[in-house]
């Protein structure tokens, strides 16, 4: 804690200057599209998020400055203070970072009140808990790196010409650690270290704590635990990983503060839910509407809307917005559950399997998309924990909740310059009346309640979200609280196959 009793102030700096040569793409990998978002987006939020972090600054790759600013407009990203080009090499952009920052210390503020978190753009899946921890690291250090166990053994190597690679050594791996970022510093500190490496004419590094331990022995390099599944998206399979960890991954969806805050935000809105007679979809609507929402809950047993009939969809949606003159929000939690081998499946079985969970989505996607553009509302589809892993007898469920992850990304994509949003979200095996009739009564508390699953179903619609598949499970009190924790269990989850209805 600084002398005064204020918490020093502390910058996010993202470093961003990298290519996309090794991912194969002829744009710098920061800016791929993973989970409806630029990898550099997602890593943004993190510190925009983040209560520890008060500004941050990003080093782009020269020529692509304008990319990262219209990113940081259209996101509302507004802890973003600069955005400059980074330099030739990891070094140099860090000595821009450096420069920059110091250039902006307040009237009264020396280096030594400054942290700073340096974070490579292509970490996106970087936690909170880390974040927090580094930050809480400088009140006692000057340098703090973040690093993992190393799970392989390392050896050590030397060419012998055309003979190859030749062993020389294995270290011990109870030693050895895998780093990651961020890396913190005080402001002063890595300054000192860049200005006494400067005068040493072979300087070279590939990572900043590196500089401080070389240049500044004395000063001692705290150590913060990282996570597995902060990865670095830099080769091929990266991109597709990232994209796997990001549909397994619990999103924390942002809550809404209160239930005056609720009402603040939804008064007014018009709300369209398909399958909105029972269930979810039924909670859902009785939740907004109780916050001062225009609720459209349509359903085959009460409206008379069948999802499989296009007329119906366009018909529907075209009475809430000639009644309210706006849609906000469209819902669909229509769906249906058979479970049977499909070599035993008829084509009746099969066409409605299809019709209402994967073209029934399609095409209310399609009908409400000129509603949404209008409002920059937000489309809410429904997968379930299946979709990870078919499992005998659920082919035609589980195919079609997939799909419908595939579909969110897609439409988050194609949809982000006409300001709307899609989301997906999969609740774990939940009290429904399609659930009861596949599986008939079950052990009470195996359950989420559909009231849960609606309640965090109206926290996405509220919030800035796109492109996400947002996992609803019950409260574990002895379940590890942290973000890797919340990875096991979905995929503990997706391994078991445990569907969603």
């Amino acid at each position: 804690m600084h002398a005064n009793g204020a918490r020093p102030r502390t910058t996010a700096v993202v470093l961003a200057g990298g290519t996309g040569q090794r991912v194969g793409l002829s744009i710098p990998k920061q800016l791929i599209k993973i989970a409806g978002k630029a990898v550099i987006e997602h890593t943004l939020a993190l510190f925009e998020e983040s209560s520890d972090i008060d500004d941050i600054i990003v080093l782009m790759t020269p020529g692509y400055v304008a990319d990262i600013e219209k990113i940081v407009a259209k996101a509302g990203l507004t802890k973003v203070t600069q955005v400059i080009e980074g330099g030739a090499t990891r070094n140099e952009t860090t000595e821009r970072a450096i420069a920059a920052v110091g250039a902006s210390l307040a009237e009264g503020e020396s280096a030594d009140d400054r942290n700073l978190l340096f974070h490579d753009a292509v970490r996106p899946l970087l936690s909170q808990r880390v974040i927090s921890d580094c930050v809480a690291a400088l009140e006692r250090y000057r340098a703090v790196d973040v690093a993992i166990p190393s799970a392989d053994t390392i050896i050590v190597t030397r060419t012998h010409g055309e003979d190859g690679e030749f062993i020389t050594e294995v270290p011990d791996r109870s030693r050895l650690r895998r780093g990651q970022t961020p890396q913190a510093f005080k402001l002063s500190t890595i300054r000192r270290a860049y200005e006494i490496a400067a005068g040493d004419p072979n300087f070279q590094a590939t990572d900043d704590c590196s500089v401080v331990l070389k240049y500044l022995p004395d000063v001692p390099i705290h150590v913060v635990p990282g996570d597995e599944y902060n990865m670095k998206v830099t080769q091929p399979v990266d991109v597709f990983i990232a994209d796997k960890l990001f549909q397994l991954a619990t999103t924390a969806v942002p809550q809404v503060a209160d239930e005056a805050a609720y009402r603040e935000r939804l008064a007014g809105k018009t709300v369209v839910i398909f399958g909105g007679s029972y269930g979810i979809g039924k909670d859902i609507a009785d939740l907004a509407a109780g916050y001062g929402a225009v609720t459209y809950p349509l359903g085959r047993s009460t409206t008379g809307t069948h999802v499989e009939n296009p007329a119906d969809i366009e018909a529907a949606l075209a009475k809430a917005h000639a009644e309210t003159g706006r849609i906000d929000y469209v819902v669909n939690t229509a769906g249906v559950l058979r479970i049977g081998k499909l070599a035993e499946t008829d084509d009746a079985v099969i066409e409605e399997a299809l019709t209402v969970n994967y073209l029934a989505p399609v095409r209310i996607a399609r009908a409400a998309h000129q509603y949404l553009a209008q409002t920059g509302g937000q489309l809410l589809l429904y997968t379930s924990s299946s979709y990870t892993r078919g499992r005998a007898e659920y082919s035609l469920y589980s195919s079609t909740k997939a799909a419908m992850v595939n579909l969110t990304q897609a439409l988050a994509d194609e949809w982000a310059g006409d300001g709307v949003r899609v989301n997906c979200v999969n609740p774990e095996r939940t009290a429904t009346p399609m659930r009861t009739k596949a599986f008939g009564q079950e052990p009470a508390g195996t359950l989420l309640s559909s009231e849960a699953v609606a309640r965090t179903s109206l926290d996405v619609l509220l919030s800035g979200l796109t492109g996400h598949v947002i996992d609803v499970r019950q409260q574990d009190p002895t379940a590890d609280a942290t973000a890797a924790g919340s990875f096991d269990r979905a995929l503990a989850a997706a391994l078991q196959g445990g569907g969603t209805a």
